[in-house]
């Protein structure tokens, strides 16, 4: 019965979300540690957070870094099932670096997958995205941000995207 209550309170949280627009009130109130320990009290699988050195950010920062780690552990639950999600968070004087990793099946960069969402949100930000995923063995994902997004990105707008996938042998980077 408890446990069926803790879902209902999940349940209704996201619907509160949802209906405030994009954009979740804990993340706008208390800031991106927060609102990540709250992804992951929510996330159906365990899910460890190693949040370091977080104060308040630049809100399209905290927006997108929550967005990635949001979308990456849907990902790693719904199409990798995944059985363990672990998520490390370090500020440094200009830069955020995000790494999540899961023990799940592997990802797949094929367009149309959850992963293009999250080229796509790297990229409108400038960003770096550094993806590693062995077929059956699970996924690797870092993220870099500037703490101060630029006014012009790199001259195209392009993330910075190293991809090896599967064998680890094949490499594909996107710059400008």
């Amino acid at each position: 019965m408890s446990h069926a209550n803790d879902e209902l309170i999940s349940i209704l949280d996201e619907l509160r979300e949802i209906s405030r627009g994009v954009h979740p009130a804990i993340l706008s109130q208390s800031g991106l540690g927060a609102a990540l320990r709250s992804l992951g009290r929510r996330a159906s699988v365990p899910t460890a957070l190693d949040i370091r050195g977080i104060g308040r950010l630049a809100q399209p920062v905290e927006a997108a870094a929550y967005y990635v780690v949001s979308e990456a552990l849907t990902n790693a639950v719904k199409y990798a099932n995944a059985t363990v999600i672990h998520v490390d968070l370090g500020v440094n004087d200009t830069t955020l670096r995000l790494s999540i990793d899961d023990d799940g099946g592997g990802a797949d960069p094929a367009p149309g997958s959850g992963i293009i969402g999250l080229i796509d949100r790297v990229a409108a930000m400038g960003g770096k995205l550094t993806l590693c995923s062995l077929l059956g063995e699970g996924t690797s994902l870092v993220i870099e941000l500037a703490l101060e997004p630029a006014g012009e990105l790199d001259g195209c707008g392009c993330a910075h995207l190293h991809l090896c996938r599967w064998m680890g042998i094949s490499t594909r980077e996107v710059l400008d």
